[in-house]
């Protein structure tokens, strides 16, 4: 083996690396991600002494990492696999030229992917049931596990974020061998290591699966729909004959691949779909609609989150979990219960009328669907958008368009410059001003800002009591969000 080259050998189920007793040290590289702190929860809760490394440190994350007491190297630096720990976990964020990666490959410590791990240590034996999609999968995935654990179920769970409901991103299942326990988990369709370059979801043993929608997304790993839609493909050929798919009926590239799914089909939709929505409102400050299962109303929910994307994912969720003959009361009640998710759509603090709001969006169709959130949930206030372009897709210009239709839908725009586009071709990079200027030739108010102290000058003049600020984002965004509280 090379210090650029793996031999396929290396690539194995992590159980099969090397034989961990309770007290092994396992490093985690690029433990700051939200499914790699998870992991690195679950295997210190499982007893195991866990460290790792990070470029990015921000919260929620290590936030969670820090109150459990790991330790978080700064850095993808040599020094931090010494002393040698019993096994290495490499985050998709990891390229082999890294000095971390390049000590790693030229030891012969045992590694492998988060995935990988995930699916033999977390998973296992237990009925895998998995939230995929290009959006909605973190809210989803949290309802479901609510939901799971409201019923009595006690799954173990993943989630790439912080759940309200749960005091961790993660719970490993009851230790006791038993194989009708459920084990949550978010699916990703992206890359699973420099190494492994399948889809996370791959790894994860499908048995019940939720297909909330596919819509071309990780343009630095995809080229085209198509690539998307095989990866998908996959995904649903994995599902085994006694499982169950559980899809947006409304969704038309979800339909194009239906027939590689060999197991039970269900379908949800707000107008399509086996289970459907009837009658949703806005009553008494929650989202409230009736759920008809094949044309028969069966259930009432009351959500305390807004939107219609809020709607489809807890339909999604009530539909599996009726398929899987959980108790409909009970399953309402969570639903009823659920509190959210830390970064999506989270009230983050009112000050002086002023609501301020973050969220997670980093993808035109799911700014479009949180603007929108925005406006029903704060009815006849102004909607402040104010995105940072910083996802590996968002930072290139292929969804410019998309974006501007997006931000339509706001009553005033800050954008700042695209982060960290260094390595993105010129000619495919995002721009800020491009954006800034079409929205200011159809009379919206927008402002192009260097950074987040410029968004704060312009903030400045701009607010008014009642607005509702949105801040999206997908990282720390230079720490905007305490610098617009305290100028508020």
């Amino acid at each position: 083996m090379t210090n650029s080259t793996l031999n396929n050998s290396t690539i194995r189920p992590a159980s099969q690396l090397i034989p961990l007793k309770k007290g092994s040290h396992i490093h985690l590289m690029g433990i700051c991600g939200t499914a790699m702190g998870s992991l690195a929860g679950l295997l210190k809760d499982q007893g195991f002494k866990v460290t790792g490394s990070d470029q990015n440190i921000y919260p929620p994350m290590s936030t969670q990492l820090n109150e459990l007491g790991i330790e978080i190297f700064q850095g993808y630096k040599a020094k931090n696999l010494e002393p040698r720990p019993d096994l290495v976990i490499v985050g998709n964020v990891i390229s082999a030229h890294f000095e971390e990666a390049q000590a790693l490959l030229d030891s012969d410590i045992p590694y492998t992917s988060l995935p990988a791990a995930l699916g033999e240590w977390a998973i296992g034996h237990r009925c895998s049931l998995v939230v995929a999609g290009t959006h909605g999968k973190t809210t989803t995935t949290s309802m479901l596990a609510w939901t799971a654990e409201e019923c009595g179920k006690k799954p173990g769970f993943l989630i790439g974020g912080v759940p309200l409901n749960f005091p961790r991103s993660f719970r490993n299942p009851p230790s006791e061998n038993n194989s009708s326990e459920y084990f949550v988990i978010e699916g990703d369709e992206y890359d699973t290591a420099f190494f492994d370059k399948v889809p996370k979801f791959i790894h994860y043993r499908p048995k019940f699966v939720i297909l909330t929608s596919i819509e071309f997304d990780h343009a630095d790993i995809y080229n085209n729909l198509d690539e998307i839609l095989s990866a998908f493909k996959e995904l649903l050929s994995l599902i085994p004959e006694d499982g169950c798919l559980v899809y947006n009926a409304e969704d038309k590239n979800i339909k194009k691949i239906l027939s590689h799914c060999k197991a039970k089909t269900v379908s949800y939709g707000l107008n399509q779909g086996d289970y459907q929505v009837k009658n949703r409102e806005n009553i008494v400050g929650r989202n409230q609609f009736s759920v008809l299962h094949k044309n028969r109303r069966i259930a009432d929910i009351a959500l305390k989150h807004f939107g219609s994307h809020n709607t489809m994912n807890a339909l999604a969720t009530f539909a599996l979990a009726h398929q899987l003959n959980w108790p409909s009361h009970k399953i309402m009640q969570a639903l009823a219960n659920f509190k959210g998710v830390k970064r999506r759509q989270e009230i983050i603090g009112e000050v002086h009328g002023i609501t301020m709001v973050e969220d997670f969006a980093h993808h035109p169709t799911a700014v479009e669907l949180t603007i929108s959130c925005m406006r029903e949930q704060f009815p006849g206030r102004r909607v402040i958008a104010i995105y940072e372009p910083r996802s590996a897709t968002s930072r290139r210009n292929i969804f410019e368009d998309q974006y501007i239709e997006a931000f339509k839908h706001a009553d005033v725009i800050f954008l700042p410059q695209a982060f960290d586009q260094g390595k993105i071709p010129e000619a495919e990079r995002f721009s800020s001003e491009r954006v800034i200027d079409k929205l200011k030739s159809q009379n919206k108010e927008a402002f192009f800002c260097k950074d987040s102290d410029d968004i704060l000058t312009h903030l400045k003049s701009v607010k008014k009591t009642g607005d509702v600020i949105l801040i999206m984002s997908n990282g720390g965004f230079n720490g905007i969000y305490t610098k617009i509280l305290s100028l508020l």
